[in-house]
């Protein structure tokens, strides 16, 4: 006969015990596809534009805006509501009963329907104006969000610069630890001086310093990239892997450009239809020379029936004349005054397209030339500086200096590169689309 000594709670603890790993793979296997689909966004400059469109607080406040400019239209050009007016006309019957509410208990009652319609064409006006209101509204918006894209878009390369400047920090102070064991190596050989030492653990201070400012500096962008994203501050964002790319020169025409900002800029669309509506509210002005009308018609009822049917028409009259031509003149001012916001917003935004394009050019053409040539040069020459401190030939701040070229060359290309996405996205906005 088997001897089985373990309780029935022990034989559950037991049977439990067993099945914890299982539990924990499961829970882990429905653990895993949420985490993935928490993906960082920040990979791509992409994923921060979707992001923010969805939101960002401000790009929503001005949508929302010209959403309701929208819904203003119908109103616009709508007759106003029909007016009712009800007489009730000797309620004592001359005396022979009390006073009396009823309409059919007094002597007569009147029921006057009242409709006011403007003169022709003022309706059609007014919703002319409220849809250019609205097509204006709607460029601002579009200027908004381009706005916030291109700050979205000059913060991503700036990050962009200082995470790849932190890596190369990292990769020329690992070069000055190989440096410094060199130095060593021949400082106690006797073949250098300890001020080589020094110098090489100087240089790595330096650098330790400066990856402290860029850490910091990586820390602030992305506090300010997820201000614009409305995230926490402190949120995470994925290390930017890629920039965009910038079009050929010839996609970069000033010509070209001039024209398809002065046909797309979202200030510039805003502002034209800024001065349609001030020529429509001028027009609107001039009609109001014009008197508007009131028609109603007047069912007369005595006690309980109907008897008797009235029209009446009712004009105002435009007598103060003084100030319809003041208000004339205001819509005048006004119209003046678009058309001179225009041209002052045209010559700023041709302004901002040149320099954008000249800062673009130069960008490019740094990076072309560092790339090609500095670089090349600084690595031939710590590759021909190195051996010859082995050998003694060269002292150590000739090594140093060639260290400092390729540090200095790769920084500027990556300083280019930045530089001309920045451009890139002011030169978006200016154009109001992507390139």
């Amino acid at each position: 006969m088997r001897n089985d000594s373990c309780s029935p709670r022990c034989r559950m603890r037991q049977s439990v015990t067993r099945w914890l790993p299982l539990a924990a793979l499961l829970a882990a296997l429905q653990v895993m596809p949420a985490m993935a689909g928490e993906a960082l966004i920040g990979g791509d400059v992409d994923s921060l534009l979707a992001y923010a469109r969805e939101h960002n607080p401000e790009f929503a406040s001005v949508r929302y805006e010209a959403e309701a400019a929208s819904e203003r239209v119908t109103p616009a050009g709508a007759l106003p509501d029909p007016k009712l007016r009800t007489e009730l006309m000797d309620l004592t019957r001359q005396g022979t009963q009390s006073p009396n509410v009823l309409p059919g208990r007094v002597g007569s009652a009147r029921y006057t329907l009242m409709q006011d319609v403007p003169w022709f064409g003022k309706r059609d006006l007014k919703r002319e104006i409220a849809e250019l209101e609205a097509e204006g509204s709607q460029g601002r918006a579009t200027g908004v969000w381009h706005e916030i894209a291109a700050r979205i878009k000059s913060g991503y390369a700036q990050l962009y610069f200082v995470v790849r400047s932190e890596a190369l920090n990292r990769e020329i102070l690992a070069l000055m630890v190989r440096l410094e064991q060199v130095a060593q190596l021949r400082y106690a050989s006797g073949l250098a001086a300890q001020q080589d030492v020094i110098r090489a653990q100087v240089e790595q201070t330096a650098l330790r310093n400066e990856l402290l400012g860029l850490e910091n500096e990586r820390r602030q962008l992305q506090a300010r990239l997820n201000a614009w994203l409305a995230r926490p501050v402190t949120a995470p964002l994925a290390e930017p892997e890629r920039l965009r790319p910038v079009p050929p020169p010839a996609r970069l025409q000033a010509a070209e450009l001039e024209e398809r900002v002065r046909a797309r800029n979202p200030q510039l669309f805003a502002d034209e239809a800024r001065i349609k509506a001030a020529e429509k509210s001028r027009d609107l002005a001039l009609k109001n020379r014009y008197p508007d009308f009131t028609f109603g018609v007047v069912p007369n009822q005595t006690q309980s029936t109907v008897r008797q049917w009235d029209m009446m028409v009712e004009v105002n009259v435009p007598l103060q004349q003084a100030t319809r031509r003041a208000q004339e003149r205001e819509s005048e001012a006004m119209l003046a005054a678009a058309r001179t916001r225009k041209e002052a917003t045209a010559n700023q935004v041709l302004g901002e397209l040149g320099e954008t394009l000249s800062g673009l050019d130069v960008a490019r053409r740094t990076e072309i030339l560092t790339t090609s040539s500095l670089l090349p040069q600084a690595e031939l020459t710590f590759q021909a500086a190195l051996p010859g401190y082995e050998t003694g030939k060269v002292d150590f701040a000739t090594l140093l200096d060639a260290q400092r070229q390729i540090r200095l060359a790769r920084q500027n290309i990556l300083k280019a590169q930045a530089e001309a996405r920045i451009r890139l996205a002011d030169l978006e906005k200016l154009l109001g689309e992507e390139l």
